[in-house]
């Protein structure tokens, strides 16, 4: 939304969705119907023929979010399908034992026989294939990398644009921090950490939660996940008997409260192309502790002691807790973080980004 809001200052934008709550008056919202919920790949191929259908004519560029197997600029916002299902890189278990033949026999026997693969698989093969003036955007080194080994034929058409903030908020005061967990029914005292991620699993809970049992009861955790999964974190928690210092909440409306009411954002994640909410919490001068780049994109960009604590091994209770010890015990560590991580922000306005999507816009057009 912020870059069709930049990018609609210099330009006529119209936005393809099936959901919006969005407004703008410099923008043209196009519906696009939803006839086939589920299962979910039919609507896939739906949405993608119906808006090649509607901007194959008229539009100097075709920007697409979604599979689709047109659009002149592709943003790629996760890690593709292909390198989910076919990489032994992310298949290091019991079925790594077998020669890589047979694993590539079994892996095409299961797409062959599936509709939901094949759509997917077929969609993204199209999408990512070499055609003049079509540039695949990534929003971090770490997810170009990926794109580069699944489709090295368009390696040349990479580029890497990280997604941006509005404002830096900076650090809050202790009265706003204060009124923040008031308002969110937390404990006014004591040291609070902060996790976000909606499949909570993925990012890292489960080792967050094991690390807390080997830090000092003064420290509790706010843990933001997504709303239909509130019932199964608050079973975890109880697994770990640590309901009394642990509160999940679905997402929340005003994150910026979850910001100002927490001491340090823990992000364990064991996948993430980008990682927006380390990013947001750097912007509010929260320490932040993240997985390495193998594991989270941003990470590439930070330097650990400096603007952020990096994780070698986010599942590893230990080092999870010795993380957390440094950021609560050495004052100089968390005021160097906490600054070093608004700074990094400052550097990441939305109007750099567009800038930098006006110039892939352009070398487009000319390649075209």
């Amino acid at each position: 939304m912020a870059l069709v809001e930049g990018l609609a200052q210099s330009h006529e934008i119209h936005v393809f969705s099936q959901f919006c709550d969005h407004q703008d008056p410099r923008v043209i919202y196009r519906a696009v119907p939803r006839f086939l919920v589920r299962p979910r790949w039919t609507n896939q191929l739906f949405f993608a023929a119906y808006t090649w259908w509607a901007t194959r004519r008229g539009f100097d560029i075709v920007h697409s979010h979604e599979n689709t197997w047109h659009g002149t600029i592709q943003t790629v916002h996760v890690l593709p399908v292909w390198f989910n299902y076919f990489s032994d890189r992310r298949d290091p278990g019991r079925g790594a034992l077998l020669p890589k033949a047979i694993r590539n026999a079994l892996r095409w026997t299961q797409v062959c026989t599936s509709p939901r693969l094949l759509t997917y698989l077929g969609l993204e093969h199209l999408r990512f294939r070499s055609q003049s003036g079509r540039f695949i955007v990534c929003v971090s080194q770490t997810l170009r990398q990926v794109m580069a080994e699944t489709f090295p034929a368009g390696k040349g058409s990479l580029r890497v644009i990280a997604p941006g903030l509005s404002a830096v908020a900076g650090r809050c005061s202790p009265t706003e921090r204060t009124d923040a967990r008031i308002k969110l029914e937390l404990p006014i005292e004591g040291r609070c950490l902060l996790f976000v991620g909606k499949q909570f699993r993925k990012k890292g809970l489960p080792a967050l939660l094991e690390a807390l049992q080997d830090i000092g009861d003064d420290v509790f955790l706010l843990a933001i996940v997504a709303e239909e999964l509130v019932s199964e974190a608050l079973e975890l928690v109880g697994k770990h008997q640590l309901g009394a210092r642990v509160r999940v909440r679905g997402t929340v409306s005003m994150m910026e409260l979850a910001y100002r009411a927490a001491d340090c954002l823990v992000h364990p994640t064991l996948e993430d192309t980008y990682a927006m909410v380390v990013l947001e919490a750097m912007s509010y001068g929260l320490p932040v502790i993240v997985s390495a780049a193998e594991f989270c994109g941003i990470s590439a960009e930070l330097n650990d002691g400096e603007n952020a604590l990096i994780l070698n091994d986010p599942k590893s209770r230990n080092e999870l807790r010795i993380a957390v010890d440094r950021v609560f015990n050495d004052v100089g560590l968390s005021e160097r973080l906490s600054a070093g991580g608004i700074d990094f922000a400052r550097g990441r306005a939305w109007s750099e980004v567009v800038i930098s999507y006006e110039i892939v816009f352009r070398d487009s057009v000319a390649a075209g």
